[in-house]
This record gives C-alpha cells, sequence and structure tokens, in this order.
C-alpha cells in the first residue's frame, strides 16, 4: 500500500512561477534611464522608434474618436488615453500570424496593428459587430463581456500548438475582467494543456467606477497567474521600453513551447471609463493628474532624445502623420454608412437554419414592399 505522504510535484516550482517584487521598468516616470539591471532584454532603437511612432498616431486616434462621439458619429467609445504603452506593445510584439483578442478599449491596439480605422470603429458606430475580417488580420471581434474572450484565445492557442504552426495569441483583460469566472477558467486550461497564450492584463485602478481593492485581496493580479502554474510578472504598464521588453520575453516564451504567460501591466485610464461615464464622481483630480506625470508617450520621446535615436525631425514627422491620419478618419466618418439589411444573417450559423430562412425570407418581402412603394 502507497504512503499517503509520498505525492510528488509534477507541476513547475512555484519559485518560478512568482513575478518581480516590484513592476519590471527601464525608464523613471520622467523618460530617464533607470538604475540597475534588469533580467528582460531592452528592445533596439528600431522597435522603440516604431512604438513612439504608434503611440503618437494612436493617441491622435483616440482623441478624434472622442470628438466623434459628441458629433454623434460614434454610438459610445472606450477611451485608451494613458494605455498607449500596453496598446500598441501588444501588437508590436506579435508576428502576423499570431492572433490579438481584444476587449472594447484596445481599438488603439487594433489600428497599431493596421486595420483600417473606420473598420476598428464599426461596433461602436453600431453597423456591425465586428467591421473587419478577423481571419484576415488574425484579430478576434473585440469582446464586451468581460473575460470571455481570455477563453477563446485559450482555446484557439491550444489549436495552433495541436497543429504545430508555431503561432501564439494574446489575450487583452482589464483588471475588473480578472474577477470573473472565464478569466480563471482560461488561465487553468492554457496551464494545463500548454497552450501558447499570453494574458496581458491592463490593471488601470477601476473596473468602471469600482476600484482595484474592491475587487481583489491578492497583492499583485500577477499573483493570480501562479495559483495556476501560469508564469506570472508585473511591469509599469506606462513604460514603453518595459512593456516591450516583458511582453516579448512572454511571447517568446508561449511559442517554446513552455505554456502560458501572465503580465500584470499597472497603468490607468486618464479618461473616463466611456463617454457616458463621469469619473469625477469615484477619483480624484490630483490622482488622475500623478499619472499624467508618468505619460508613455513624453517618457519614451525623452529617453529616445536622449540617445540620439530620435530627433526634432523624427517628432515633427509623426505628429504630421498623426493628424493626417485624424483628418482622413473624420472625412471617412462624415459619411453614412451603407446599410445592407440582409447581411444581418449571413455570419449567424455555418450553415442557416430553417428558422433563420424564414426570417430572411421575411424581411426581404419587407424591404422589396418598400422598394416598391418609394
Amino acid at each position: 500500500m502507497e504512503s499517503g505522504g509520498g505525492a510528488s510535484m509534477t507541476g513547475p516550482q512555484p519559485e518560478t512561477l512568482l513575478p518581480s517584487k516590484e513592476p519590471v521598468r527601464f525608464l523613471t516616470d520622467t523618460g530617464a534611464e533607470a538604475r540597475g539591471r534588469s533580467a528582460y532584454e531592452r528592445p533596439g532603437p528600431e522597435l522603440l522608434r516604431r512604438a513612439y511612432r504608434g503611440m503618437v498616431i494612436g493617441r491622435r486616434f483616440d482623441a478624434q474618436a472622442t470628438a466623434l462621439t459628441k458629433q454623434g458619429r460614434l454610438a459610445v467609445y472606450p477611451s485608451s488615453h494613458g494605455q498607449e504603452a500596453c496598446q500598441v506593445g501588444a501588437a508590436l510584439v506579435l508576428s502576423d500570424g499570431d492572433w490579438l483578442f481584444p476587449t472594447y478599449r484596445e481599438s488603439v491596439a487594433l489600428v497599431a496593428r493596421g486595420i483600417d480605422p473606420v473598420e476598428v470603429l464599426s461596433l461602436l458606430r453600431g453597423d456591425a459587430h465586428c467591421g473587419y475580417d478577423p481571419g484576415r488580420h488574425h484579430t478576434a471581434p473585440q469582446c464586451t463581456p468581460l473575460a470571455t474572450q481570455t477563453v477563446h484565445a485559450a482555446g484557439l492557442a491550444y489549436a495552433e500548438r495541436r497543429k504545430g504552426t508555431g503561432r501564439v495569441a494574446l489575450a487583452c483583460v482589464g483588471d475588473g475582467g480578472t474577477s470573473e469566472g472565464d478569466f480563471h477558467e482560461a488561465l487553468n486550461f492554457a496551464a494545463v494543456f500548454k497552450a501558447p497564450v499570453v494574458f496581458l492584463v491592463q490593471n488601470n485602478h477601476y473596473a468602471i467606477s469600482v476600484p482595484l481593492d474592491r475587487q481583489t485581496a491578492a497583492p499583485s493580479l500577477a499573483y493570480k497567474g501562479v495559483g495556476y502554474g501560469v508564469r506570472s510578472e508585473r511591469v509599469d504598464g506606462n513604460d514603453p521600453v518595459a512593456v516591450l521588453a516583458v511582453l516579448s520575453a512572454a511571447v517568446e516564451h508561449a511559442r517554446s513551447g513552455a505554456g502560458p504567460f501572465l503580465v500584470e501591466a499597472h497603468t490607468y485610464r486618464l479618461e473616463a471609463h466611456t463617454n457616458a461615464d463621469d469619473a469625477s464622481r469615484y477619483r480624484s483630480e490630483a490622482e488622475a493628474e500623478e499619472w499624467r506625470r508618468r505619460d508613455p508617450v513624453a517618457r519614451l520621446e525623452v529617453f529616445l532624445r536622449g540617445r540620439g535615436e530620435l530627433t526634432d525631425e523624427d517628432v515633427a514627422a509623426a505628429a504630421a502623420e498623426a493628424e493626417e491620419y485624424a483628418a482622413r478618419l473624420r472625412e471617412r466618418m462624415n459619411a453614412d454608412p451603407e446599410l445592407v439589411p440582409m447581411g444581418l444573417f449571413d455570419h449567424v450559423y455555418s450553415a442557416p437554419t430553417a428558422q433563420l430562412d424564414e426570417q430572411r425570407a421575411m424581411l426581404r418581402t419587407e424591404i422589396e414592399a418598400e422598394e416598391a412603394l418609394s
């Protein structure tokens, strides 16, 4: 008979999973190089210049989208102002064949991935659930229900592993999403089956108006991965250099077959939850001002200028490109969308049901009758 006290540990040792005691950072709040050595490799200047350009364009896009809501061109817009390092970093660390699973707040990440901005805003405009082709861009539809995209990412990543493609998935989720059951199921599944997926938690301190300390008693959201056997890390989410360094390592960890990786990025949403929210009801202006001093765009600009890797001409060119980008978006969004009512039935089922065919026929009859009257 076997002894009950002789159970062996078959999973990873806890110390190999634990995140850093303090968030990884390469830059100080003002953009100077932080002291000390990091276990992560600093990204090269070319990638950092791409990140700077992406953040400048992304911030201008974000401001333009916010303005479009005030003009009635968008039904709603969740701003990611202040979270550009996470948004752009998530897009830049993935290869073309890798998959991105965004939330409703990842519009800047989608733009940084090269998706048409008008197609990105189709959901928020109310035209369609997803305006872009997920298969073409390897980007899932923006997800409004909290954390359901994490389960989808884990499942797709596992399928890619089974097929031996070498592709990874990166799932974005907010701090509030980590309180959902789907998030925990995704971590457990991914760890057990070594799915090559990276979970990027953008901890912006509020789940709409609920502060972090009312969501969890954990010392850090990164520790939520440890209990499932998931390698975890914390990073200063407003330090673009650190975000790129940690996310790059996380993606390679997943791609190597070592299993999932959880990254908690400490950042802050400077604007309201959406244009329908009043952030002044649950947080102070002094708190927001403190985070404005940690602006990721300004920090990276100071760092690159100090190293001679970004010039006045580069800064001016990025700003001009961002303004042109916003102007084109504004012009295109001022045109009314071309609605195709029959398209309602195109992506409901892979094979239409009898009931769906009946509904399609009813709508076609109504449209034809209306056209005859006109």
